[in-house]
C-alpha cells in the first residue's frame, strides 16, 4: 500500500502541505490532552455527574483511537491515504460539534467515541503522507517534524486546556475544532487532489475487528465502573466480564487462523517484540494513568485552578522536544536495549521524587521532577519502537508498530481508570492511619487531635466547625498520600522493567551507512506517538 505521486509538492506548497498535517496532527492530540484539564469542568457541566463518569469520555476516546489504527490501513488500501485524511477530519468536525451542543453524558460520550475513532484514522495516515513528501535523505528531518508535533499532549496541551477551561468554558476547545478540522481537510485536499495511488484489496478481518472492539471496549467498561457501581457484584460487570472472556478467547482462535488478521499474534513469537510490547504498554500505562490522575487532582483535591495545574505540566516541554528530536540520531549509534533501561531508571527515579511531594501550596517540588519528566518522555519512544522491531522485516515491520501503537493506546486509557482505582483504594486506608496516629487510638499518650481540639475550643471556635475542620484536614492529607502511592509503585515497576529489557536480543548499531539508512526508513515508517 503506497501512494504513488506524479511529483513531490515544492516551494510554497510544501510548506502549506507540512503546515496543514501538522496542524491536523496536532488538532487530534491536542483535544486528547487538553480534554484531561477539562474533565472536572465537563463532569460538573453535563448534569453534575461524578468526576468518575467524566474520565468514561477520555479512555473510551483513547480506546477509539487505537481501534482506528487497524482501520486506517484497511481504509487507505482501498480508497487511498488522500482520501481517508480528509473524510476523516470532515467526520471530526461533525464529531467536535456534537460534542460541543451535548447536555448530557449520554450524546456527550457517544460523540467522543466517534471523534476518537476518526482521530485514529489520521494518526498514521499523516504520517505516511508527510513521508510520502520527503526525499530519501530528509525522511529522517519529516520524522522529527513528526516527532516534534506528537511531543505536544505531554506538555503544552495541558496549559491550552486549563486557559479554555477558565477563560472561555469547556465547550470551546470542541467548537474551535470545527474550522480547524475543516481548514486541514479542505487545503490538503486540494493540494494533493487527482493524485493516484496503489489499490490494495486486501479483505478487511471485519470479525477479528468486532472481537478486538469487545475486548478493550469490554475491559475498558469494566474498570471505568467497577469503582461506582461495585465490580463483579454488579450483574452487569459479571455478564461483561463472562463476554470479555469468551471474545477474548475466541479472537486468539480466530486470528491465529486468518490470513489478513487484525492483529498479528503470531508476532508475539519474537522475544524482542514481546518484550518491546509488555515494556511500552506497561511503561505507557503508568505514564498517562499518572499524569491524568495528577492534573485531576490538583484541581479537585488541592484547589488549583485549570490553568494553574496545567502549568505544573509546562516545563516538561524544555526538554520533551529536543530530546525527541536528538533520540532519532541517538539510536543509531548506541544499543537501545541501553538507552530504554537509562530512561526507564530515569523514571523511576522522577516517580519516585513525585512519590515524597507533601507540600499542597509548593511549585519547588513539583518544578525540577516534570523538568527531568520532560527528558524521560522525549527519550522514551524512539528506542523502545527500534528494539521492538528489531529482528522483523518488510510487512512483519510495519504490523509490528502498527499493533505496538494500538496496544500503548489501549494501555494508556487503561492506565488512567486503574490509577483512579489505586486511588480511590488507598485513601481510606491512609485515613484510618491518620485518625490512627493522630487520635490517640495506636498511642494513647499522642493523642494531638484532641489537644488541639482543646485549644480551639478555649479559643471560642465551635466543636461543630472543629470536627468538621478535622475531617477536611486528614481527608486531604491522606489524598495526598494515595496520590504518592501511585507514583511511588510506578516507579517500582519501572525499575522492574529496566531489567526486563535485558531479556531482549542486543541491538547494535551497525557500521555500515546502507544499514544506517535502512534504520531510518524503518523509524520514519514505524514510529508512531500517540496522545
Amino acid at each position: 500500500m503506497a501512494i504513488i505521486f506524479d511529483e513531490r509538492l515544492h516551494g510554497w506548497r510544501f510548506v502549506l502541505f507540512n503546515a496543514m498535517l501538522a496542524f491536523g496532527h496536532m488538532a487530534v492530540l491536542f483535544n486528547a490532552g487538553s480534554y484531561i484539564a477539562l474533565m472536572p469542568h465537563v463532569a460538573g457541566d453535563l448534569g453534575g455527574v461524578k468526576p468518575s463518569f467524566g474520565t468514561w469520555a477520555q479512555t473510551d476516546f483513547m480506546i477509539a483511537i487505537a481501534l482506528g489504527f487497524p482501520l486506517s490501513r484497511w481504509l487507505s488500501g482501498k480508497y487511498g491515504t488522500c482520501s481517508v485524511w480528509v473524510t476523516a477530519f470532515v467526520v471530526y468536525a461533525l464529531a467536535s460539534s456534537l460534542c460541543a451542543i451535548s447536555e448530557t453524558l449520554w450524546l456527550f460520550l457517544p460523540a467522543r467515541i466517534l471523534l476518537g475513532l476518526v482521530g485514529g484514522l489520521t494518526l498514521p495516515v499523516g504520517q505516511s503522507l508527510l513521508l510520502e513528501e520527503y526525499p530519501d535523505h530528509l525522511k529522517l528531518l519529516g520524522l522529527g517534524v513528526w516527532g516534534l508535533v506528537s511531543m505536544m499532549p505531554f506538555t503544552i496541551s495541558f496549559s491550552v486546556g486549563g486557559i479554555i477551561a477558565d477563560e472561555f468554558g469547556w465547550r470551546s476547545l470542541f467548537y474551535l475544532n470545527i474550522p480547524v478540522a475543516l481548514i486541514v481537510a479542505a487545503i490538503t485536499g486540494a493540494l494533493l487532489a487527482g493524485r493516484e495511488f496503489e489499490r490494495s484489496y486486501i479483505r478487511f478481518d471485519a470479525i477479528g475487528f468486532v472481537l478486538l472492539a469487545i475486548v478493550l471496549g469490554g475491559i475498558q467498561t469494566i474498570l471505568n465502573q467497577g469503582n461506582d457501581f461495585d465490580w463483579l457484584d454488579s450483574t452487569f460487570l459479571s455478564v461483561l466480564l463472562t463476554l470479555v472472556i469468551a471474545a477474548l478467547i475466541l479472537f486468539v482462535v480466530w486470528e491465529l487462523g486468518e490470513r489478513h488478521p487484525v492483529l498479528e499474534i503470531r508476532l508475539f513469537g519474537h522475544c524482542n517484540f514481546t518484550i518491546g510490547v509488555l515494556a511500552s504498554t506497561v511503561g505507557f500505562l503508568l505514564i498517562q494513568g499518572i499524569l491524568s490522575l495528577f492534573i485531576v487532582q490538583l484541581q479537585v483535591l488541592l484547589g488549583y485552578s485549570s490553568f494553574l495545574a496545567s502549568m505544573v505540566f509546562l516545563p516538561m516541554l524544555l526538554l520533551a522536544v529536543p530530546v525527541a528530536i536528538a533520540m532519532h540520531v541517538v539510536t543509531l549509534e548506541w544499543d537501545a536495549r541501553l538507552l530504554v533501561c537509562l530512561n526507564f531508571l530515569s523514571f523511576a527515579g522522577v516517580w519516585y521524587w513525585l512519590g515524597l511531594f507533601d507540600d499542597p501550596g509548593s511549585f519547588d517540588q513539583i518544578f525540577w521532577p516534570m523538568l527531568l519528566l520532560g527528558f524521560c518522555l522525549g527519550s522514551f519512544f524512539v528506542p523502545l519502537t527500534r528494539l521492538t522491531v528489531h529482528g522483523l522485516s518488510g510487512r512483519q515491520e510495519r504490523r509490528a508498530a502498527e499493533e505496538t501503537g494500538l496496544l500503548r493506546i489501549a494501555a494508556g486509557a487503561f492506565g488512567i481508570t486503574l490509577q483512579g482505582v489505586l486511588f480511590f483504594r488507598r485513601t481510606p486506608f491512609h485515613q484510618l492511619h491518620l485518625a490512627d496516629n493522630f487520635g490517640g487510638r495506636r498511642f494513647a499518650s499522642l493523642n494531638l487531635l484532641q489537644e488541639f481540639s482543646l485549644r480551639l475550643k478555649t479559643a471560642g471556635v465551635a466543636p461543630e466547625a472543629i470536627n468538621n475542620e478535622f475531617v477536611l484536614f486528614i481527608r486531604k492529607q491522606a489524598a495526598i498520600l494515595a496520590m504518592n502511592d501511585t507514583f511511588l509503585l510506578a516507579s517500582y515497576l519501572f525499575a522492574g522493567l529496566a531489567g526486563l529489557i535485558w531479556l531482549a536480543s542486543p541491538v547494535y548499531p551497525s557500521p555500515h551507512p546502507g544499514r544506517r539508512q535502512e534504520i531510518e526508513d524503518i523509524q520514519a515508517e514505524q514510529l508512531m506517538e500517540e496522545p
